[in-house]
């Protein structure tokens, strides 16, 4: 378990900034002796800087250089504008329900869209009664729009993080969907009950994806992932869901 918590970037992005400010610290005061004077936001801005900077270096997602690069600015921000204390309160709880265990999971919230929808739709077409599960399932879009496509088949999402799960759950109600939504771990599924298990997550995750589907995916089912793809096995078919865009890996089994 500790091992594990050394290795979240959520740590490692905590000590690039523990890092990027005696550096920040050392620029501020060669500058000033340069004769250049700088305000609290340039200060706050090179820390963001020199934070995403080596952010990139250690190899981190991209997200995290964005993270890193606002995380100072932000703080300023902040404290320039003397909010009270339950507006931070309530981004947290809010951040929380929806990124949940990303600190765990490293699966950030990852939105896909009506372009991959239909790409998933086409490759589950020629099969009649599918049974088709979203790990990761966010706010519920792919589910729900192949759900309405197929009245035949079967559509579930599993989300982790209470947010995106509960808006899903809405969704379906208020629109009548026969789409399920499941709050939980995908470790918990049964990968074998499917035939198409669709996954958009992250590249940490990908090798523990590829050992579960590898067990327990059955003969003639699909292991489909938007943008990431397995390194231990070249996937069977490429999509390019979106002009330009991130692909869209078929496994078959």
């Amino acid at each position: 378990m500790l091992q594990q918590i050394l290795r979240a970037p959520a740590l490692k992005a905590i000590l690039i900034q523990v890092l990027a400010f005696p550096l920040m610290l050392l620029l501020v005061y060669g500058l000033a002796r340069a004769g250049v004077a700088m305000s609290l936001s340039v200060v706050a801005l090179l820390q963001g800087v020199l934070a995403a900077l080596i952010t990139w270096r250690a190899g981190l997602a991209r997200w995290w250089c964005a993270i890193g690069l606002l995380f100072a600015p932000a703080l300023l921000a902040a404290s320039l504008l003397h909010w009270p204390p339950v507006v931070f309160l309530a981004a947290f709880v809010f951040l929380l329900s929806l990124y949940w265990s990303t600190f765990r999971t490293q699966v950030p919230f990852y939105p896909s869209g009506p372009k991959v929808w239909r790409a998933v739709a086409e490759l589950i077409a020629d099969r009649p009664g599918v049974r088709l599960v979203d790990i990761g399932s966010g706010l519920g879009g792919l589910v729900l729009d192949l759900a309405r496509r197929r009245p035949d088949g079967q559509f579930s999402g599993i989300e982790l993080a209470p947010l995106p799960w509960l808006a899903s759950r809405l969704r379906a109600r208020l629109s009548g969907s026969r789409a399920r939504f499941l709050r939980g771990d995908y470790e918990a599924l049964d990968f074998s009950r499917y035939d198409a298990v669709f996954a958009y997550l992250s590249p940490a995750a990908m090798a523990a994806l590829w050992r579960k589907a590898e067990k327990e995916m059955l003969p003639g089912s699909m292991l489909l992932s938007y943008e990431f793809q397995i390194a231990a096995r070249e996937p069977d078919k490429t999509i390019a869901a979106t002009e330009g865009g991130p692909l869209l890996y078929i496994w078959c089994f």
